[in-house]
C-alpha cells in the first residue's frame, strides 16, 4: 500500500494561510528598511504659531549658512527640515536657533523614509527606544516638604474647630514650623483633656504635652509613619500623573520610575520638542470659576484700596477684572476635557464634571446675565501665577457639561492635556537633564543589526551543516519568524530598545531549539525502524507537547516582566513574548508544511536527518 503524508496531513489551506500571512509581514516589516533621516523640527512656544513666513525665514538663513536640507515640510504645528547627514543637522540646527527668537523650540529628530504607499496602509518603523533613536533625560526633585506643610495647613485651621465642638478652651492654636503645630492653654485640665482628645481624633499626629509654672502647652506633629505615607502618596501620585502626561504628549515606552527618597526619573524617547516636554511635565496646573465681583468698584482697587474677599486679576489681554475669591468649582472637580470648537469654529476646551456639583449649578442659575471667571492656577520653578484664560457671561445654569472659549490652539490644546492629565500634588524642579543625541543612538543600531546579523549568521550555518536539508528548512522557518516578529512589533507599535535587541536574539535560539527537538525525535522514530513518512508525522506529532511545554513556561516569565517591569525591562519582555508566539508558528507549522510539501507526495525508502 502507497503511504501519503500530504494533502492527508497538511490541507490545503493552512498553506494558504501562511502564504498570506508571510506577504502581510513581509510589508510591513519593509519599513525597518528604509531607515531614517536626520531632521530638524522647530515648534512655537508660548502660543506661538509656525506658518509660512517661518518657514521662509528658516530657507533664508540655512541659504546664507549655504546648507542644503532635502526637504522642508510644513506640518501642522511645526517645521521638519530632513538632512543628508548628522553633521549638517547639527549645523542647521545651531544656525536655525540663532535666527529664530525664543519662543520657537528647535529641537533634534530622526523623521522615517517610508514611501507614501506604505504609510498608507499603516505600515510604519518600529519605534526606537532612547538608547537607539535619543531623547531627553529628565531627574526632577518633589517638593515633598511644601506638601507636608500644606497638610499641616488644614489642621492648623481644622483643630481650633475641632477643640470649640468639643467645648475645650484653648488660648492660642499656632504653626510654628512647617511640621509642628503649637497650642497653648490656660488650665492644667483643658491641657490634658484637648491632649487626649487630640490623640483619638487626628490619630496621624502625635501630640505632646509639656507643663511649666509659666506655660501650658501641647505640640502637635505627623508621627513617622503618617510623614512616611504622605510621602509615599505624594511620589506615587506624582509618577501617576507624569505617566498621563507622557502618555498625552504621545511618547511611546517612555520611563517613569522613583529615585530616592525624592526624585523622579522620566526618559522620553525620540521626543521631538524637549523644551514643551520640559514645560509640560514641571506644571502643577488647575482651574477656578471665580464670579466676577459686581459689589466693589475696580477704580477703587486699582486706587489701593483693598477689598475683602475679592481679588484683582488680569485676563489674557492684560486688563484688569475685580473677582471673588471664593471659588465656585476647582479643578479637583473635573473628570474630562477634550480640545473642540465653538459655534464659530474657533479652538476651546469642553469640560466635564464629576461628583457634587449642586453649587456651581445653583449659583450659575442664579447669575444668569453676569460674567464668570475660569483662573488658570499654574505652579511652575516653585512659583505661583494666576491668569484669567475665560470671561463669559453666564447665558443658562451650568452642569455637568460644558465649553471654556477664547483661546488659541495651542493654549486649548495644552490645557486640555493638563486637565486630562490631572494636577501634581507636588511643585516640581528639573534637577538633571541630559539629552541623547541621534548620532549615538545610529551607533547603538548599528551594534544591534550586526549582532542579530552575526547570531543569525552562526544559527544558519550550525543548522545548515548539522540538519543538511532539514537544516535549510529551519533556517527558512527562522528567517520567516524573524520577518514576522518585527512586523508585529511595528503593527503593534512596540518600542525596540537594546535589551529589545537582546530579546530577537534570544527568540532566534529559541526557535532554533524548537526545531532541533523537532528533528531528534524523527532520527529517533528513524533508529527504531519506522517508515520515513511515518517518523516525519511522529516527530512533528509528539515533539508538539514538549514544545509548547517549554515555550509556555517561558511565555509566563516573559508575561511577569512585562507587569512588573519598567522601561529596558518591559522592552526586553515584549519582544520575548511575541517571538515565542511568532517561533512556535514558523518552528512547528511553518516547518511541518515545507516538509510536507517536499516530501509527502512522494514515497521514500530512506531519508536523512542530519549528520
Amino acid at each position: 500500500m502507497r503511504q501519503t503524508v500530504g494533502p492527508a496531513t497538511f490541507p490545503k489551506w493552512k498553506y494558504y494561510i501562511l502564504i498570506i500571512t508571510l506577504m502581510i509581514g513581509f510589508i510591513y516589516a519593509i519599513p525597518n528598511l528604509f531607515g531614517e533621516d536626520p531632521a530638524v523640527q522647530i515648534s512655537g512656544l508660548k502660543g506661538q504659531t509656525v506658518n509660512e513666513e517661518t518657514v521662509r525665514a528658516i530657507n533664508q538663513s540655512l541659504e546664507e549658512a549655504h546648507l542644503k536640507p532635502l526637504s522642508m515640510t510644513l506640518e501642522e504645528d511645526s517645521v521638519l527640515v530632513r538632512f543628508q547627514d548628522p553633521e549638517s543637522q547639527l549645523k542647521a540646527k545651531e544656525i536655525i536657533s540663532k535666527s529664530l527668537d525664543q519662543n520657537y523650540s528647535v529641537a533634534l529628530n530622526l523623521a522615517p523614509v517610508t514611501p507614501s504607499w506604505l504609510v498608507a496602509i499603516g505600515a510604519k518603523p518600529m519605534k526606537l527606544g532612547l538608547d537607539l533613536r535619543g531623547g531627553v533625560h529628565f531627574l526632577m526633585k518633589v517638593d515633598l516638604e511644601s506638601v507636608v506643610a500644606r497638610r499641616m495647613d488644614g489642621y492648623t485651621a481644622e483643630i481650633p474647630k475641632s477643640l470649640r465642638e468639643a467645648k475645650i478652651h484653648y488660648k492660642k492654636v499656632d504653626r510654628i514650623t512647617p511640621e509642628k503645630i503649637e497650642m497653648v492653654f490656660a488650665t492644667a485640665e483643658d491641657l490634658r483633656q484637648a491632649t487626649a482628645f487630640l490623640q483619638k481624633r487626628f490619630p496621624e499626629l502625635f501630640v505632646s504635652a509639656s507643663e511649666s509654672s509659666q506655660l501650658l502647652k501641647c505640640d502637635a506633629r505627623f508621627s513617622p509613619d503618617a510623614l512616611q505615607a504622605i510621602r509615599n502618596e505624594t511620589l506615587d501620585q506624582t509618577m501617576s500623573t507624569l505617566r498621563n502626561r507622557v502618555n498625552e504628549l504621545g511618547v511611546a515606552e517612555a520611563i517613569v520610575q522613583r529615585q530616592g527618597l525624592n526624585r523622579v526619573v522620566v526618559e522620553l524617547p525620540g521626543i521631538q520638542d524637549t523644551a514643551y516636554a520640559r514645560d509640560i511635565l514641571g506644571k502643577t496646573a488647575t482651574l477656578k470659576f471665580l464670579m466676577e465681583d459686581h459689589e466693589h468698584s475696580l477704580k477703587d482697587m486699582l486706587n489701593g484700596q483693598p477689598v475683602i474677599g475679592s481679588k484683582l486679576f488680569y485676563d489674557r489681554y492684560n486688563r484688569p477684572v475685580l473677582l471673588k475669591t471664593q471659588p465656585l468649582l476647582t479643578g479637583e472637580a473635573i473628570v474630562g476635557a477634550s480640545t473642540s470648537q465653538d459655534r464659530d469654529g474657533q479652538p476651546g476646551v469642553s469640560v466635564r464634571l464629576g461628583g457634587d456639583i449642586a453649587l456651581f449649578s445653583k449659583t450659575t442659575r442664579e447669575n444668569i446675565g453676569r460674567r464668570m471667571a475660569v483662573v488658570y492656577v499654574e505652579v511652575n520653578d516653585n512659583k505661583t501665577t494666576e491668569s484669567v484664560i475665560s470671561l463669559a457671561t453666564i447665558q443658562s445654569a451650568l452642569g455637568n457639561n460644558f465649553q471654556i472659549t477664547g483661546l488659541s490652539y495651542q493654549e486649548a490644546r495644552d490645557l486640555a492635556l493638563l486637565l486630562r492629565a490631572g494636577a501634581l500634588p507636588a511643585p516640581l524642579s528639573i534637577v538633571e537633564e541630559s539629552i541623547v543625541g541621534p548620532s549615538i543612538g545610529q551607533d547603538n543600531i548599528r551594534m544591534g543589526i550586526i549582532s542579530v546579523g552575526v547570531g543569525l549568521g552562526l544559527v544558519l550555518i550550525s543548522m545548515a551543516c548539522y540538519y543538511s536539508v532539514f537544516g535549510l528548512i529551519a533556517n527558512l522557518a527562522l528567517v520567516a519568524n524573524l520577518i514576522l516578529l518585527v512586523a508585529l512589533m511595528s503593527i503593534i507599535g512596540a518600542t525596540l530598545t537594546l535589551p529589545g535587541i537582546a530579546g530577537i536574539v534570544l527568540t532566534l535560539g529559541m526557535a532554533v531549539d524548537a526545531n532541533v527537538l523537532i528533528f531528534e525525535r524523527i532520527r529517533e522514530e528513524l533508529r527504531l525502524g519506522l517508515s520515513p513518512k511515518a517518523s516525519i508525522h511522529r516527530g512533528f506529532q509528539f515533539a508538539f507537547a514538549t514544545i509548547i511545554d517549554s515555550n509556555l513556561t517561558t511565555l509566563i516569565v516573559g508575561m511577569i516582566l512585562f507587569a512588573v517591569g519598567t522601561g529596558p525591562v518591559k522592552g526586553f519582555a515584549v519582544t520575548l513574548c511575541i517571538g515565542i508566539l511568532t517561533s512556535l508558528l514558523t518552528a512547528t507549522t511553518g516547518t511541518r508544511a515545507i516538509v510536507e510539501l517536499l516530501y509527502g507526495g512522494r514515497s521514500m525508502r530512506r531519508v536523512r536527518v542530519g549528520i
